[in-house]
């Protein structure tokens, strides 16, 4: 599946599980300010397993530390849709995250999400680089992605549970993407039993578990085929209208939460 296509499955994914709108499941409710902040964190943690080579366009999103990152994430995983692209690469991510995610400092108007927004940094460079909202030199890049870590750290829901979410969330539907393409995923690594003879004459069976040990639900077609242009389109217009009924109602139903954000910022003294 395409990088921005991956994002924006992220984002999609994070507003169906957190917002309360109609359109949206709610199984995991966190306030207006949370869906936003959690959309960003998710669509970059859509692309978090392409950090296994050094030649994905993520490599570029943040110089130097995203060079440095996809080069160690490389060696680790064993490289390109290996180790990232499993059930283990994804539980990795999670804990990481979860790990991250106790790192709070205290303030006047509770705690700072200091380890999610250190994440936040990476991860929206991930999804603003996909994007094309940011260019190949090194101010755009931490521009954005500062400010929108600077956001992650006073808007984040008030628990630590967000954030391993909105990672393994993240992961696991950029492995689900590439799951449902024709290379498919070595979804149980380091085990990749390769297919038997026998599997590999077989039509359609053959298409699943691939002669590699990788294992494919080929609806999707190739990455970028027509197919998957036609069903993340809406997906994109999902998460988009998701993004916008939370800011709308931060804005308009929870005053106080959005007074607060400013107080943090210290804009406001007393607000």
């Amino acid at each position: 599946m395409m990088g921005g296509h991956h994002a924006l499955s992220g984002a999609a994914a994070w507003v169906a599980v957190t917002s309360t709108a109609t359109f949206a499941t709610g199984w995991h409710p966190v306030p207006p300010g949370g869906v936003i902040a959690g959309a960003l964190v998710c669509a970059g943690a859509a692309l978090l397993p392409d950090a296994d080579h050094g030649s994905a366009t993520i490599a570029r999103s943040l110089p130097p530390v995203s060079d440095l990152v996809v080069a160690a994430v490389e060696k680790l995983s064993g490289g390109h849709r290996r180790g990232t692209h499993s059930i283990l690469g994804v539980g990795i991510a999670t804990a990481l995250a979860a790990l991250l995610g106790q790192v709070t400092v205290p303030s006047s108007h509770g705690q700072l999400a200091l380890g999610a927004a250190i994440l936040a940094l990476l991860l929206v460079a991930f999804a603003a680089r996909v994007w094309r909202l940011t260019g190949d030199g090194v101010v755009g890049p931490w521009l954005v992605a500062g400010s929108a870590a600077c956001f992650v750290l006073v808007a984040a829901p008030d628990r630590t549970d967000w954030l391993p979410l909105a990672v393994g969330l993240g992961a696991s539907v950029h492995v689900l993407g590439d799951l449902l393409t024709t290379r498919g995923v070595p979804l149980l690594w380091p085990w990749m039993p390769k297919a038997p003879r026998w599997v590999r004459s077989v039509p359609g069976l053959r298409e699943v578990w691939r002669p590699s040990g990788r294992l494919s639900l080929p609806l999707l077609g190739d990455a970028g085929s027509v197919r998957e242009w036609l069903v993340l389109v809406p997906v994109g217009i999902y998460a988009g209208i998701g993004v916008v009924d939370a800011l709308v109602r931060g804005v308009g139903l929870d005053r106080a939460a959005v007074e607060a954000i400013v107080v943090r910022f210290g804009q406001l003294p007393g607000a």
